[in-house]
Order: C-alpha cells, then structure tokens, then sequence
C-alpha cells in the first residue's frame, strides 16, 4: 500500500513538473517574441533567442543571422541583442568600437534611445496583450451562462441525483427560479441548508419532482496552494458532511463555520464512494483581498466549491469579451499590487506569496479541471510577470527603462560601472524574492 502511495505520489509529482514547464515556457517565449519582433522591427539585431538556460540541446540559425535555440533548464529564457554584455541585457559600451555609424544602429547599446526602449518595454506589454487575448478568447468561445436554468453537464456526486442533463429547473424546494435569473444569489441563499432538496424539473415537455442535492453543496471542486485539506488526503468530488461533529449541508455552512474559526485542529466529516470517514487538519491563516480594499485575515482548509451541475451558455458579443478581457488583466494588476503594498507595510503576511512549488501546484490543478482552465490560469500567471518584468530594478525590464530614463534627462546614459554595481544589486534583490517564495512554499502552513 506505502509502495502504491509512493508511486502515485512520485506520478503527480512528475506530472506537476510537465505542467509547469509547459506553462513557463508559453509565457516566457510570449515575453522573449515581444522584445525580439519589436527589436527586429526597430533594426536591432537579435543574436539569440533562446527558450531555457545552460547547455543548448537543439539550435539552428534563420536567415538574419539569429540564433534560435532549446537549452536543458526549461525555466526561463532569453533574447540576447548584437551589443549585450550577457543574456540579462547588460549593455556592452565596447561592443560598438570600430563598428560604422551604419552597423552600431544594428545593436542594442548603439540603437537610438527609443528604439531600446520600446524594445525593452515590448515584453511585459506583450504578456498583458496575451493574458487579455486568453482572457478574451475563452469567453468568447465558451460563452456566459444564460439565464434560463436548463442543465447542461452534472458532476459526480458522492450522494443521488436526481436531475439530468436537460432539464429544465422551474423550482427549488417549492420556490420559483426567478425569471431572467435575477436576483438568482437572494433565492439560493434562501433555500433550505439541507443536503438533499425536491426539484420540481420540466423533462420531456412534462412537468416532475426529484430529488436532488442542494445547488452548492459542500463538495470539493478543486484545491488551492499550501491546501490544509489536499493535504489530509481529500481530494475533488469528495463532500464534507460535519465539521467538528457540526452538520453541514451547503458550502457556504462550510464557510460560516470557519469564517468564525479560531485556530487549531478541525476534523472533517468526509463522504466519498458514498463511504464516510474523518479527516484531521489544520487550518491555516490566509489574507483575503475585500471587494472594499484591503485584506481579511481568515482561517481556510484551502477548497473552493461551486454548483455541482452546470447550465447551458449563451454567446456574448465580441465588444463584450474585448472589455471583460481588458478587465480581467487590470483586475490581476491591481490585486497583485494592492498585495505587494501590503506585505511591504506588513498588514499582510509575507506567506501570501508563492514561490515556483506553490504557482507550480496551482498550475497543475488548473489543468486537472479543464484545458480554459489551464490557460485561464497561464493568462494570470503572464499578467503577473509581465506587471513583476516592470519593477524598477536593475536585471528586470523595469531597470532598463529606469536606466533610459535617466539617459533621456541627462543626455548620456548612466556610466557602466555604475550599470554593473546596479545590476548586480538587482540580481541579489530578485535572488532574495525567489528564495522568499520559495520559503513561502516550504515553511508557511
């Protein structure tokens, strides 16, 4: 039995690692292209382009002479311009001794000022057009849900189900959907908090009532980082019937319950395969952004939850998922530096962060769910690294465009021992990020 849980272990191990990777080299080839077509395109010759790092397992050269390569570490990439220093960008001054007016425009330190730097600004833009494009093309094609509750697709419950795909939900426990679906949040907070509820369906043209389980019933759906519950041992598809010996019917009694949680030790009543066991776990402290502003310190088990069945879609206007797109992008930027002032003035924990174990675990998850998942989630992640590219420090993009700045006010650009006392600086911030994450990962419960 240790040996099967081993195996299984060592299997989804593998397959978060795939994932991820997968997920990393998409996002960082969509940063690379921009600066490399927007160098190309501004007459700055790109030498390589290179997807991973260390030893080249594959390369050939196109015809305008870059360099086009696969290196063994997939976690990361690079374009290196005629006139670099090294793969980060670092400006070679010498590069364009003995060089003709004519070839010193080819390369990065000898381009003109605008030239370098939209080159250099085309790599996080190109990651927020990309996240929107994701964004865009997901509702696009899949839809918004209509408003008519007519079922389209049910999951796997542990308990009976009564409805089935097609029907068309008319009541609730005796209450009327409402028409258009609105106000639908009031009539489902106004249902019973019961596991199982009578549904009066029109199937076939003939009105019945079945039984069914509550619309949001306490089911696992799917897992978030550092999951206090992934790690007891639950997994999706199972439903919590009790929380330290109190029922519960519905998620949000779920949530009620821990929202007044004071810390230690939960057990969780869990069915599963329609056998129920018990599960000990420790809930941990997480910082929620309010829709307000600001955050709300809470204990979680780290599951979210959601209707069990789904309804069928209606199509939305291009202009539609063009602005919802947009939105989404801003609404990433926006929470991802709200979060950051925050842990800088310390109102919220630095465990809020994750390192390459945590995104890695909630890209594997994602792509468990669906595949507009997986890429729903590859969208945020590059709108994340695209806003991360902009910080101003040296190493990142944000610190070439400071240095330009500079340049463009004073006339000349920074000296280079100035550049590589900066940049090395910059390396060591972004060093002390990555192992922060990573201690995030490791050793915040």
């Amino acid at each position: 039995m240790e040996i099967t849980a081993l195996l299984m272990s060592f299997g989804n191990t593998i397959y978060t690692v795939i994932v991820f990777v997968i997920a990393l080299s998409i996002i960082v080839t969509v940063h690379e292209y921009g600066h490399y077509i927007v160098g190309r395109w501004s007459g700055i010759k790109a030498d390589v382009f290179s997807l991973g790092f260390g030893k080249v397992i594959w390369s050939r050269t196109d015809k305008r002479g870059t360099v086009w390569q696969l290196a063994a570490l997939p976690f990361g990439g690079y374009v290196k311009f005629a006139g670099d220093a090294n793969a980060a960008s670092a400006p070679d001054a010498h590069a364009v001794e003995g060089m003709s007016p004519d070839e010193a425009r080819h390369t990065m330190p000898g381009a003109p000022l605008w030239a370098r730097t939209l080159t250099v600004a085309a790599g996080p833009v190109f990651n927020f057009l990309f996240s929107a494009l994701v964004f865009v093309a997901v509702l696009f094609t899949m839809g918004k849900s209509g408003d008519v509750l007519i079922v389209d697709e049910i999951s796997k419950m542990p308990i009976e189900v009564g409805i089935e795909p097609g029907d068309k939900i008319i009541a609730i426990a005796g209450t009327p959907v409402p028409e258009g679906l609105e106000g639908y949040s009031d009539f489902i907070a106004s249902l019973p908090h019961e596991m199982s509820l009578p549904y009066t369906v029109l199937r076939d043209g003939v009105e019945q009532t079945v039984e069914a389980p509550h619309p949001f019933p306490a089911r696992i759906d799917e897992f978030s980082m550092k999951s206090a519950a992934k790690d007891a041992g639950l997994e999706t598809g199972d439903m919590v019937t009790a929380i330290d010996g109190v029922e519960v019917a519905t998620f949000g009694d779920l949530l009620a319950y821990f929202s007044d949680f004071k810390g230690g030790e939960a057990t969780l009543t869990v069915l599963r395969d329609g056998q129920t066991f018990e599960a000990k776990m420790t809930p941990r402290q997480r910082d929620l952004p309010l829709p307000e502003g600001g955050f709300e310190t809470r204990y979680m088990i780290g599951i979210a939850g959601g209707t069990y069945f789904t309804i069928g879609s209606v199509p939305v206007s291009f202009g539609e998922a063009v602005s919802a797109g947009v939105g989404q992008v801003w609404a990433v930027i926006s929470l991802s530096l709200s979060a950051i002032y925050n842990m800088s003035i310390g109102a919220i924990s630095a465990c809020n962060l994750s390192g390459p174990v945590g995104i890695a675990q909630v890209v594997s998850s994602a792509a468990s769910v669906s595949v507009s998942s997986f890429f729903l989630t590859i969208a945020t992640l590059s709108t994340a690294i695209g806003l991360m590219n902009l910080f101003p420090i040296p190493v990142l993009d944000g610190g070439h465009l400071v240095f330009y700045a500079y340049e463009a006010v004073r006339g000349k650009p920074l000296p280079d021992r100035a550049v590589g006392v900066m940049m090395t600086v910059g390396l060591v911030v972004i060093l002390s990020f990555m192992v922060l994450g990573l201690s995030a990962d490791l050793f915040c419960v």
